[in-house]
């Protein structure tokens, strides 16, 4: 009864918003001059353009088939070359079907053939050559570094690799311990003693200080790549305009984390250059080993049972280059303005609209190819909140047929903040709430539960919330299921937790000038403790566990002073390091060494985490709270799961002690404020002392 009347709530409350839209749009429409609404009524009648054809290039029937999807072009040209660096193309015109796709067929087998589109459109100067458009579909892409990234397809041939019998890992969500990491950063640094640093294959290679090995023997059971879809690597030149933008924020004219997507179905191609660095002014990519090379490092993290998270961004493309789908066509693919501008709810220039019927069926197709052709275990969206729910809906419909474990995570907002909604529709989503609580908002007058602080609306009743999943059931939830939650406390954005810390005991400033960064990155006694106390409350509550590359050691991100980049913040901390290809992301495992006692912590965590059931499966009922009167930020609790029993207690309060009388019998202490895991390190019974800033985890004998 209760289910049928919240199903109800729920249809009631998206009628009553479907309406509000409804009339807000007419409102709206009333208020436009009449050429605004019949510009609007032409967009709205592109939607009628609807295909079930296979697009992009391929082999069928000895044949090399073209297709492309340009529902208003007036002609489209096939433009093909033998190498990329050609300046004249063969060129072949397409023909246009019903629904607005256009195609031609080429002799022969034409694997390794470069090629791109000549859209031309309506309004467009025909005595102007056109620019050569990269195909929405190509898998395999070969881009020229230099400003606005020229691209040309390759043709590829598709399902030929030995998977040797791989298959996905099949992990229940709630199992998930997430490692954040970038490509490139894994290895990139000296330290990780890898033959091909820096490179998807750099990834694959066992018994080394970094890379696989390490991730593998810090016990977690799950990668999330940041973007690895083939990336605008090059921005606009600084304090120089290209093309109408003027840079004033990019020092280093790059774009290093991968947030600008060019290529949906495309590995990015600088993960398996042999080159140590970016070669700028020369084709990247082009013998298309990147297929190849990431289908590798796939089957090595399969292999030692790590499964492989993509973070994907589909809310926007690729804003520094021209030669992609604005140029296709801007207004089926983009959400604009009454005008005809670009709407930026991302902040990055173009919002993709993915409402589309074509738009959205690129981006469910291109979620099943990398689930089909290199076996990806689930994703993460990049601001998913711009993505409309129809679409999100049928991702995941069309996922789970294919892998009912699939993962999927949403970064809950942009243009919006909805967690639930995202919970609703069985997706996952970050939980910035725990973030917030547990850390704080920012290090100089937002700190969190860690440093004895409240943040915002916290309180001793909202981290309990925390413990069991931020669950609707708990005031101020957000999830239908624990497993919706991804528990985090760092992220690839803002500052490392490392470097939280530091600044918010005020041991450094932000703008303070780091001259020696591996004697920085040593942690204090204080700073240990804090870190910590942080990692266990976040291996300890329910929901997915995810933490940020480095965060195991409380990875410092410092700009290296030897840069030869005009940089003013040379040898300060960063927190938006979007941009630096440089030892300010690389992972230094040296460091790792120098912190190692936080490092074997985390560890014995996920061991433990890992082994108990309890820290992931316990229902809200199992969990009991121990009532403190005399220290908010103090907190107790009793888990009974599956006939096994635990007491966590944490006393995040900086100045004083708490003592915690146990339930009766003898209780093995796992973890303490010096040690974490699932060995017996004493037993205690009656009473026992928390000392501040610290926690321990018990196990009835």
């Amino acid at each position: 009864m209760k289910t049928k009347y919240f199903l109800i709530v729920i249809s009631l409350l998206f009628i009553n918003n479907l309406m509000g839209a409804s009339l807000l749009t007419s409102n709206k429409l009333n208020h436009l001059t009449a050429k605004q609404q019949v510009y609007q009524k032409k967009l709205q009648d592109l939607d009628k353009y609807y295909s079930t054809k296979k697009l992009g290039a391929f082999v069928e029937n000895g044949k090399t088939v073209f297709r492309i999807f340009a529902p208003q072009a007036l002609a489209v040209v096939l433009c093909t070359f033998v190498e990329p660096e050609q300046s004249k193309p063969e060129k072949f015109p397409l023909e246009k079907d019903k629904d607005g796709v256009w195609e031609v067929s080429l002799d022969d087998e034409l694997y390794g053939l470069y090629y791109g589109f000549q859209i031309y459109n309506v309004g467009d100067n025909t005595n102007k050559e056109r620019t050569i458009v990269l195909d929405p579909y190509a898998k395999a892409v070969t881009s020229y570094n230099t400003y606005m990234s020229p691209r040309r397809g390759i043709v590829i041939k598709e399902n030929d690799y030995d998977w040797e019998g791989d298959e996905w890992v099949q992990q229940d969500w709630r199992d998930l311990i997430i490692y954040e990491m970038h490509v490139r950063d894994m290895t990139r640094h000296e330290s990780s003693g890898v033959e091909k640093p820096g490179t998807y294959l750099g990834l694959t290679e066992k018994n080394k200080k970094g890379g696989l090995s390490y991730i593998k023997n810090l016990g977690v059971n799950a990668v999330e790549l940041l973007p690895a879809q083939e990336f605008a690597n090059v921005e606009i030149p600084f304090k120089d305009s290209a093309y109408g933008r003027f840079n004033t924020w990019n020092y280093y004219e790059r774009n290093h984390w991968g947030y600008m997507t060019a290529a949906f179905f495309s590995p990015e191609a600088y993960y398996s250059e042999e080159a140590p660095d970016l070669q700028w002014n020369t084709w990247q990519g082009k013998s298309g080993k990147q297929v190849k090379d990431f289908k590798d490092m796939v089957k090595a993290f399969h292999k030692e049972g790590i499964a492989v998270i993509m973070d994907v961004v589909y809310n926007h493309l690729s804003e520094y280059e021209i030669g992609n789908l604005k140029e296709i066509d801007k207004e089926y693919y983009f959400r604009l303005d009454a005008n005809g501008n670009y709407i930026a709810e991302s902040y990055c220039g173009n919002d993709l609209k993915t409402e589309r019927p074509m738009l959205r069926k690129l981006i469910i197709e291109s979620i099943l190819y990398w689930m089909k052709e290199y076996h990806v275990d689930g994703f993460r969206f990049d601001l998913g909140k711009l993505i409309d729910w129809e679409t999100l809906e049928d991702i995941i419909y069309e996922a789970q047929k294919i892998n009912p474990h699939v993962v999927f995570v949403a970064e809950p907002w942009g243009g919006g903040y909805d967690p639930m909604g995202f919970s609703l529709r069985g997706w996952g989503s970050w939980n910035d709430q725990i973030r917030n609580g547990i850390k704080g908002e920012n290090p100089n007058n937002g700190h969190g539960w860690i440093f004895g602080k409240w943040y915002g609306n916290n309180n001793p009743q909202r981290i309990k919330s925390y413990v069991n999943g931020t669950l609707i059931v708990d005031t101020l939830g957000l999830f239908q299921k624990k497993e919706h939650s991804v528990n985090y406390l760092e992220s690839h954005d803002g500052y490392t937790l490392g470097d939280f810390i530091r600044i918010g005991l005020k041991d450094v400033s932000e703008n303070e000038v780091i001259k020696d960064v591996d004697k920085f990155v040593k942690l204090t006694p204080t700073q240990l403790k804090l870190n910590k106390l942080g990692a266990l409350f976040l291996f300890t509550s329910q929901g997915i566990t995810m933490i940020h590359s480095g965060q195991e050691f409380a990875r410092t991100k410092v700009i290296p002073l030897n840069i030869d980049v005009n940089d003013p913040h040379k040898g300060m901390i960063d927190h938006n390091t979007y941009d630096k290809d440089n030892e300010v992301n690389y992972i230094n495992y040296n460091h790792a060494e120098t912190n190692k006692e936080l490092l074997e912590y985390y560890k014995g965590l996920i061991e433990l985490r890992k082994k108990y059931d309890a820290f992931r499966r316990a229902e809200h009922n199992e969990v009991t709270f121990f009532s403190i009167s005399d220290n908010q930020f103090a907190i107790g609790f009793h888990v009974n799961h599956n006939k096994e029993e635990f007491i966590v207690l944490m006393n995040a309060n900086l100045n004083i002690e708490e003592e915690f009388t146990l339930p009766k019998g003898k209780w093995n202490v796992l973890v303490n404020q010096s040690k974490a895991g699932t060995e017996t390190i004493e037993t205690k019974s009656g009473k026992i002392v928390v000392p501040p800033s610290s926690g321990v985890v018990l196990k009835k004998k």
